[in-house]
């Protein structure tokens, strides 16, 4: 009998190894959901949305640059009473009317196309920055999915493996109370499946984990996803 036993448990433990070795995630990979989340990403991340910022003013100073080499002319109009000359009679260095000067700050008018070649170089280097951390963010949305998609899979295995090792030990007390197996094979039969509600219960708690942190970065709930 006991070796009957010995046949089965041995058997039922190749069964749980077997089917748990057959488990993995690769088929569970959703790639058109992915793509979903990646573009979620891009579009509700805050520092996404941070960078893209960035270029757009760097943009921004492309044409504020051009336009300060107006600073070089000024104009001035000086009111003019009717019947009133043109030259002052009192003061003849004192002219009356529209007049137009323009006044050059050397230092300033050369610094002019140096600013502009800075102003487009400051442009592509946000917008290079903004590409690399869209590459960066996609990368880092994969993982969060990876993980999360790892953490489902693990709490069926666990969940699994609850369900055989109550079996064993629904059957061991069953043997126990026959008084075919002694009390601390029965005791261990209740060990095991405490240690397996426990490893379940954690990989619940992974599975809500990985599930927020997928969600931050998509920024919207996984349920609202079509």
């Amino acid at each position: 009998m006991k070796n009957l036993f010995k046949i089965a448990l041995i058997a039922l433990i190749f069964i749980n190894f077997s089917t748990y070795a057959q488990e993995s995630i690769i088929g569970e990979i959703k790639y058109a959901d992915l793509e979903k989340y990646i573009a979620l990403a891009k579009q509700n991340y805050p520092r996404r949305k941070a960078m893209n910022e960035t270029v757009v003013k760097a943009k921004a100073e492309l044409p504020i640059t051009a336009l300060s080499y107006l600073d070089i002319f000024n104009g001035s109009y000086f009111y003019r009473p009717q019947q009133k000359t043109v030259l002052d009679p009192i003061n003849p260095y004192n002219v009356n009317g529209f007049q137009f000067g323009i006044n050059v700050n050397l230092g300033s008018f050369l610094q002019k196309p140096f600013a502009a070649k800075k102003a487009k170089s400051d442009y592509k280097i946000a917008q290079y920055q903004a590409e690399e951390y869209e590459l960066g963010l996609a990368v880092e949305v994969k993982k969060r999915y990876y993980v999360y998609i790892q953490q489902i899979s693990q709490l069926k295995i666990y969940t699994q493996s609850v369900q055989d090792n109550k079996n064993v030990a629904d059957n061991q007390l069953y043997k126990f109370e026959k008084g075919e197996i002694t009390l601390d094979t029965y005791n261990q039969s209740r060990i095991n499946l405490t240690n397996a509600n426990t490893s379940k219960i954690q990989a619940e708690v992974n599975l809500l984990g990985a599930k927020d942190a997928l969600e931050e970065i998509i920024g919207v709930k996984l349920s609202e996803v079509k």
